[in-house]
């Protein structure tokens, strides 16, 4: 009987240490892996900093673009955004010009028919 009294007792010695420490590794573990832990903290900064890249990035292209679209408005017509616009729009180049074509940065919208044709350099304006 007293081997038994002796593991009882040292069983209440023992196990409050070892609930404390399962519970310090549960919280550990969750500090580090959790929801709100280090590694989710560290990739949410990873993708701001990812994020701010893209955002300035697209912010230059639409400064780009909004300044375009400045010299097009009618109160400020720039002559030679306004020359580029209608030889895209109607396909047409100067007698004395030469077309290049770049199938990557033509856009979609520049030939509806989907074949341009001989150009003549003879073409007027």
């Amino acid at each position: 009987m007293s081997t038994l009294a002796d593991s009882r007792r040292r069983a209440r010695l023992v196990v409050p240490p070892l609930l404390g420490v399962a519970a310090m590794a549960y919280f550990a573990y969750h500090a580090v892996h959790g929801d709100r832990g280090l590694t989710t903290w560290w990739s949410l900064r990873h993708a701001i900093k990812e994020a701010r890249a893209e955002l300035a990035v697209v912010s230059a292209e639409r400064r780009e673009l909004e300044h375009r679209v400045s010299l097009l408005r009618p109160d400020h017509l720039h002559p030679d955004m306004l020359d580029e616009q209608a030889r895209r729009m109607l396909n047409l180049i100067g007698p004395d010009e030469i077309m290049v074509l770049n199938a990557e940065v033509a856009p979609a919208s520049a030939d509806p028919g989907g074949d341009l044709g001989p150009v003549d350099p003879g073409q007027d304006r």
